[in-house]
């Protein structure tokens, strides 16, 4: 395996350094390969096969969003023909575009992070000049983030020979993704409003309702047998007869914003990619301070790592407060706020650390790579 971000980490089974004093790991863990790292300082503080090549499924959309999200406007309009369409792979996950509908780019990316949708990922694969184009420019992104145990054979995870990912890639992908404010925005969505059909009445006039999806994380909106994490501020999910069941998480307690990513558990009990990701959290936020870390996610090849003095200017947004959901401590609930056929709910009600994070834009805003001094990470 790859030694990205440390030699342990190149090392298979599982890599810890508790000490005396950090809890002891999860016995329960039957993920071919995890790990638990700190969202801020990037430190690794245990990992299991950190670097196995594995098919990532459905969060390859985390690639895909953090290559494409910034080559749109959000309120650019796109209208969908067939084309658009082809190649969605048999038995994907849809949100349900329809071939001569309209949509907003925010609309489409609704329907990528809530619904997991193949349809919406090859939509907006057409709007950046295909499919080729939009896999050859997520490798590309991927090779710059470092994230060199991954390579995309198509732009939604969809089951196919060659494309892989793993743990520790997936982890840093997510962290990249999540210093974008629309990047934030999504993952943490727990329900929206989808334009449907256009339908025409009697009386000739046409009209467009709309239907509501849910965010198909079951961290954020809860599950029977599952309740919503605390803290949980996304990220992305995904499920395939090959991949199994993915699964890369954030969150944030008493300050401290973690990273977990699990691939592939052994167990074949319904939610255990999320019951395992908990797990790993609960141990992470104990064993934070405590445990030797065993590596670290690594900064894109372009960062600044210049190690002068000197603090990065700032550009983070004024804090909201825990009042403005209706208080802390409570379930994930919608509390956006509605625009046409597209209003978005977002997970403030978490905790009063996850409003700030969210509402705030605060998250990895003017926070610095490993190594780094100067530069301030931008939103």
């Amino acid at each position: 395996m790859s030694t990205v971000g440390g030699e342990l980490l190149g090392k298979p089974g599982t890599q810890a350094n508790l000490g005396s004093d950090a809890p002891v790991l999860p016995k329960d863990i039957s993920a071919r390969s995890w790990i638990v790292a700190d969202a801020e300082s990037g430190e690794v503080l245990a990992a299991h096969n950190a670097h196995w090549r594995l098919a990532p499924a459905s969060t390859l959309k985390m690639l895909f969003a953090d290559t494409l999200l910034p080559k749109f406007n959000k309120d650019e309009k796109h209208k969908v023909v067939n084309a658009d369409l082809a190649g969605v792979g048999s038995g994907s996950s849809m949100v349900g575009i329809k071939e001569n509908e309209t949509y907003t780019v925010h609309d489409l990316w609704l329907g990528v992070f809530l619904r997991s949708g193949n349809d919406a990922v090859h939509v907006l694969s057409a709007m950046n000049g295909g499919v080729k184009q939009s896999v050859a420019d997520m490798n590309a992104h991927a090779e710059e983030l470092q994230a060199l145990d991954t390579h995309a054979v198509n732009p939604d995870g969809y089951d196919a020979k060659g494309q892989v990912s793993s743990a520790y890639d997936l982890t840093l992908i997510a962290r990249s993704g999540l210093q974008k404010k629309d990047f934030r925005e999504y993952c943490s969505t727990v329900r929206a409003q989808f334009p449907g059909a256009t339908k025409k009445g009697k009386n000739g006039k046409k009209t467009r309702s709309s239907f509501e999806i849910q965010n198909t994380n079951r961290l954020l909106t809860g599950a029977s047998g599952l309740d919503a994490y605390q803290g949980i501020a996304g990220v992305k999910n995904g499920n395939t007869t090959n991949a199994g069941a993915t699964f890369t998480g954030v969150a944030e307690r008493d300050g401290r914003v973690l990273l977990v990513t699990v691939m592939h558990p052994e167990k074949d009990e319904h939610n255990q990619v999320y019951k395992e990701t908990a797990s790993l959290l609960d141990w992470g936020f104990k064993a934070a301070g405590k445990a030797t870390p065993v590596g670290e996610l690594v900064p894109p090849k372009g960062a600044d790592t210049d190690t002068s003095d000197g603090d990065a200017e700032s550009t983070a947004q004024p804090k909201a407060t825990a009042s403005a959901s209706g208080g802390a401590g409570g379930k994930a609930v919608a509390a956006g706020t509605a625009e046409g056929s597209s209003g978005v709910g977002v997970a403030l009600g978490i905790t009063g650390g996850v409003l700030v994070l969210l509402a705030g834009g605060a998250y990895l805003v003017n926070r610095k790579w490993p190594g780094s001094k100067d530069r301030g990470a931008s939103a």
